[in-house]
């Protein structure tokens, strides 16, 4: 259940982006946008995506592991290589107009599959856990500020909190539910999975870059919904998710089971 959401959190921000190249294309309008946007943006950009990744990934788990004992990276026991992998895998990617942030997700999952059971990836685990952490306080410091002093949700209307709402309390528990039938998951573990997992902070990334390239009207509108949205999750989430899962670890008999570095539920 949890390497579900993780693996979730994980994809769904470079899966996301066809779509917003869709809504880019629609905004445009011009001729022939269709057949473009599923050659570039779905064909081209997921598959230079997924393999670049997955070769950066193999490359970078042989020179971590498979070096000679005096060259390889992990006898450093340095977790800032976490660092220089994302950045890697990310750059590369973008440079053949791929989705980095899938390739980044794929060149973990690459490293991971060069060794399974090396120590050394409790150390790059732990780094990106920090690094993780002290940018999400930042982010919410900024989404705080952006709310009490920015005016973010100014242009809220009945019709946007309804939206919205629904988007959490609706459209994501239902569309989870049926992307996992036939997953052998609990009834119990499958409504979790439903219903954890929004939070969305980089939604704010898509929504900039979507009005940076398209002509979209009422800005301030989507900007309220978005942060409605995801002030909502922070909230509904980030206070009902280490009951929840403790009490899902009782109910399986799985003690202690609950840790904090367990709980980024799709930041």
């Amino acid at each position: 259940m949890r390497f579900t959401l993780t693996s979730e959190a994980g994809l769904n921000d470079g899966l996301a982006f066809p779509f917003v190249n869709l809504a880019i294309a629609l905004a445009l309008a011009g001729s022939g946008w269709f057949g473009n946007w599923v050659l570039v943006d779905v064909i081209w950009k997921l598959t230079a995506g997924v393999a670049i990744g997955w070769l950066v990934g193999r490359f970078l788990g042989w020179l971590i592991f498979r070096l000679p004992n005096r060259a390889k990276l992990s006898r450093t026991g340095d977790g800032f290589v976490a660092l220089g992998v994302t950045c890697l895998a990310y750059g590369v990617t973008e440079i053949a107009h791929g989705y980095g942030f899938v390739a980044v997700f794929v060149a973990a999952l690459g490293i991971r599959a060069a060794e399974r059971h090396h120590s050394y990836h409790e150390k790059l685990h732990d780094f990106v856990e920090q690094l993780e952490r002290l940018l999400m306080m930042l982010l919410l410091v900024i989404f705080g500020g952006a709310i009490v002093a920015g005016g973010l949700l100014r242009a809220l209307s009945v019709e946007a909190v309804i939206f919205a709402v629904l988007a959490v309390f609706l459209v994501r528990p239902i569309t989870a539910w049926v992307a996992l039938i036939g997953a052998k998951q609990r009834g119990d573990e499958k409504a979790v999975i439903a219903f954890f997992g929004i939070r969305g902070l980089g939604s704010a990334y898509y929504l900039a870059y979507g009005l940076n390239h398209g002509k979209f009207e009422n800005p301030d509108a989507l900007w309220s919904v978005v942060g409605l949205i995801v002030l909502i999750s922070v909230v509904l989430h980030g206070t009902t998710v280490t009951p929840v899962m403790r009490w899902l670890d009782r109910r399986s008999g799985r003690t202690g089971a609950t840790d904090q570095r367990e709980l980024d539920l799709g930041i």
